[in-house]
């Protein structure tokens, strides 16, 4: 009996561990997804803090009878081959504004997110998808499409026709004696050398099957590991507000894959990253600080006065003689200020009235003197 309860124990033991070891194992998968971050498209930092944002240098297409937003391309930006023997069209972070059609070795459903392309001989290439990830590299920004039309290097083609030449014809055959042959071998030896043959044949069809699923194999990786062009544009910046942004064609790889380009931009010059709703900017930092220190220092400097000092009244406060100071040294000032712009006011009382008799300076002294003889006789009455 109490071998069975002793086991039911160990067993709801067992399944209790259980489900403790699935919650743990689900735990890690829910803060996983909840501390995912969102990145901006066309907007980066730099490890020193330098911040670029060159989503006011992507093309948008506008409807018939709207306004183009002010300040942003409504067209793409066209670059110019030069020896390459055909003009570049591309945009920013964003797919082109034309649209185009007939792309070569691109599905129908992917022709609206191409962001780069070239014609040629009536053709559409594409040098890639649109991408709003941008890298820094030290004061230059680079952004990268990818999975444009198929590429295939000449050394590739060559390799398929040197192997196609060499395998042609190369199947096995099996030769037997001749008939003409007047050597008799004796019927125990053709009995061995037939039952070989026939083994020699089984391996040898074996093999060939062998070959063909390696070669089935390697048709398959070669289908899945196509290599498509890309475009690898590099961002300068251009500090004259009035030069629009240019774009401009680098070179190619040998196995025209990779292309290069340049646009020079003002958005591509490293600023200071904007303050972001919900943060604490530089402004609320400071003040946060300063706040703090200034209720540190009265705290601090009333308890200090009280308990050591042991001050009453104004004279808790820290520094009680230099604030009156400060508070008389501003109420003169403020005195002063408004006794000199009293002057500029009229006055009808007192001696002012005397200086404005016409007879000049010495009729005005006159007159002052006369007034203080006779203040000075009523006063000996």
């Amino acid at each position: 009996m109490h071998a069975h309860i002793s086991s039911n124990l160990l067993l709801a033991l067992a399944a209790l561990a259980g489900v403790a070891c699935a919650e743990d194992k689900e735990q890690p998968d829910k803060t996983i997804s909840t501390t995912t971050s969102v990145i901006t498209p066309c907007v980066a930092t730099s490890t020193s803090g330098s911040f670029f944002d060159l989503r006011p240098d992507t093309a948008v297409a506008v409807a018939e009878g709207e306004k183009a937003p002010r300040g942003i391309p409504v067209e793409d930006y066209l670059a110019k081959g030069w020896d390459y023997g055909a003009n570049f069209t591309l945009n920013i972070c964003s797919a082109v504004v034309k649209k185009v059609d007939d792309v070569v070795g691109v599905e129908k459903a992917m022709w609206r997110n191409v962001s780069a392309y070239y014609e040629s001989k009536g053709k559409v290439y594409s040098l890639g998808f649109e991408s709003g990830k941008l890298v820094p590299r030290g004061r230059k920004l680079v952004l990268e499409y990818t999975g444009g039309s198929p590429c295939g290097s000449p050394e590739d083609k060559k390799k398929d026709k040197r192997s196609g030449s060499v395998h042609d014809g190369a199947a096995y055959k099996y030769y037997g004696d001749d008939e003409d042959d007047t050597y008799e071998v004796p019927t125990a030896t053709k009995k061995e050398d037939e039952k070989e043959g026939t083994k020699d044949d089984k391996k040898d069809k074996d093999n060939e099957e062998k070959q063909k699923e390696k070669e089935k194999e390697k048709d398959k990786e070669k289908e899945k590991g196509v290599r498509r062009k890309s475009a690898i544009i590099s961002f300068l910046c251009g500090p004259d507000p009035d030069t629009p942004t240019a774009a401009s064609f680098v070179a190619t790889d040998q196995d025209e894959c990779v292309y290069f380009f340049e646009v020079r931009s003002q958005h591509a010059c490293a600023t200071a990253e904007p303050h972001t709703p919900g943060s604490v900017g530089p402004g609320s930092v400071f003040a946060i600080i300063f706040f703090i220190a200034v209720l540190v220092y009265v705290v601090g400097g009333i308890f200090y006065q009280r308990t050591v000092a042991h001050a009453r009244g104004w004279r808790q406060l820290p520094n009680y003689s230099m604030w009156a100071g400060m508070w008389n040294f501003v109420r003169d000032i403020f005195i002063i200020l408004t006794s000199s712009c009293a002057r500029f006011l009229p006055s009808r009382r007192g001696y002012r009235s005397l200086s404005i008799s016409p007879n000049g300076r010495h009729r005005n002294r006159e007159d002052e003197n006369r007034l203080i003889d006779q203040l000075d006789e009523e006063w000996d009455d």
